[in-house]
């Protein structure tokens, strides 16, 4: 069994910062990819950003040059800079370990205009 423990969100104004973190644990042996998602309410699941076991990162393009995902061996994080009111949603971290995806509880990040 894999576990994930989601941390960092909260609510925040417009511009300010806030830092996700997500630490896994449980039976791991390897980790393909570490990513982060979000849900808006009403809208589908989308991909935030993903971080490969090679260090190679990918964003959507809505937060790109404002968010930044880095990893540890069994944590994923999630820096979040420039904060816009369209940012709020649920996110949660997501692991592909072994052909089989784990995901958070999800933490929820406000920001007021």
């Amino acid at each position: 069994q894999v576990q994930l423990v989601e941390s960092g969100g909260g609510l925040v104004q417009a511009g300010e910062s806030l830092r996700l973190s997500c630490a896994a644990s449980g039976s791991i042996l390897s980790i393909n990819t570490k990513g982060w998602y979000r849900q808006a309410p009403g809208k589908q699941r989308e991909l935030v950003a993903t971080i490969t076991s090679g260090g190679s990162t990918k964003y959507a393009d809505s937060v790109k040059g404002r968010f930044t995902i880095s990893a540890a061996k069994y944590t994923v994080y999630l820096q979040m800079n420039s904060l816009k009111p369209e940012d709020t949603a649920v996110y949660y971290c997501n692991l592909a370990i072994g052909g089989t995806d784990y995901w958070g509880q999800g933490t929820q990040v406000t920001v007021s205009s």
